[in-house]
């Protein structure tokens, strides 16, 4: 007899590993320990919020997402995910961003100061790195992206 897959598998592969929470997002900011990351991290929730005119929600837990979209992937998968987020890791803030608007912007990326870009996330070690306008610019170009 054939092995049958596994459930945990099939049942991963179709359930969304981050998700939307109850989590409190400024509790979560809250318990960051080193005062200089707690203190970017609040400017970095004010600002998002403030440009998406959404309240910050958690995401999983350690994403602080503003506003929902639904993204549709070629295969047709479909898949709840905020506008725009972000994490305070230990190394660096990941910024949650649209795809479409890190890959046409190298001009302004040229201009913000340290980072590193990956697939949809910006990185940033600290705000004082960064040209805080050319960041407002970066997220409301990703705000207006559907991708």
């Amino acid at each position: 007899m054939k092995p049958q897959p596994k459930l945990k598998t099939q049942l991963t592969q179709l359930t969304q590993l981050t998700q939307l929470t109850q989590q409190n997002a400024e509790t979560f900011l809250k318990n960051i320990t080193d005062e200089n990351r707690q203190k970017d991290a609040f400017a970095i929730c004010k600002l998002m919020s403030q440009l998406s005119k959404d309240e910050p929600k958690m995401w999983g837990p350690s994403i602080i997402g503003f506003g929902s979209r639904k993204l549709i992937y070629e295969s047709g998968r479909e898949l709840d995910w905020m506008k725009i987020g972000f994490s305070p890791r230990k190394a660096n803030f990941v910024l949650y961003l649209s795809l479409g608007a890190l890959e046409n912007s190298s001009e302004l990326l040229s201009k913000l100061g340290k980072h590193k870009v990956g697939k949809g996330c910006l990185y940033i070690n600290k705000l004082l790195d960064v040209d805080i306008q050319v960041l407002k610019e970066l997220i409301q170009l990703s705000l207006k992206k559907k991708s």
